[in-house]
């Protein structure tokens, strides 16, 4: 377990790594408190129209280049929902109506950057199509006929997991499930 933390944010106190319970932990070796790493919590939402589906080109960073369904982190305080519309808007430039969860994975592809992703169902209800932010593309794609490569392998995971519940999905407009 790397960690980028040498000392207690509570008392200064240098920690050290200790077993506690079933794992090593970070232990303060002043106050003896566990420093947990837990992983940050991801959101994104599944828009699906005329059969396709929405996905975003990434502008930046060591994904650059590849499609991902939009997405972003929940920030500190935010319900999961309103960070997953923020998110949508600040990417795509759509309002979204959400629906129920449609798929939640816990993302290990990035092992100093944990977290846990969850993909809501949307559908549109204003704004306009445009990319925003960490995208600088975005488009709706036939679900067997998506451009790569796909940035996260949990997008993957959905993507397929979306493909397989395909014929069940409405022709029409965005899909609520």
């Amino acid at each position: 377990m790397g960690s980028t933390h040498k000392f207690c944010p509570t008392c200064g106190y240098r920690l050290q790594l200790r077993l506690r319970g079933d794992r090593e932990r970070l232990v303060c070796t002043g106050c003896d408190s566990i420093l947990y790493r837990n992983p940050a919590v991801g959101v994104a939402v599944v828009l699906v129209q005329d059969r396709q589906v929405l996905l975003g080109r990434r502008a930046r960073g060591e994904y650059q280049g590849h499609w991902c369904i939009p997405c972003g982190y929940v920030e500190w305080g935010e319900d999961v929902r309103d960070a997953a519309r923020r998110e949508l808007l600040e990417e795509t430039g759509l309002k979204v109506a959400l629906g129920p969860v449609y798929s939640v994975h816990s993302n290990f592809h990035n092992p100093g950057s944990l977290t846990v992703g969850i993909w809501f169902w949307g559908q549109v209800c204003g704004g306009k199509l445009e990319a925003g932010d960490d995208l600088d593309a975005v488009d709706y794609f036939p679900i067997d006929a998506l451009p790569e490569p796909i940035a996260f392998p949990t997008d993957l995971l959905v993507l397929e997991q979306l493909l397989s519940d395909f014929p069940y999905l409405p022709g029409g407009d965005s899909v609520t499930k």
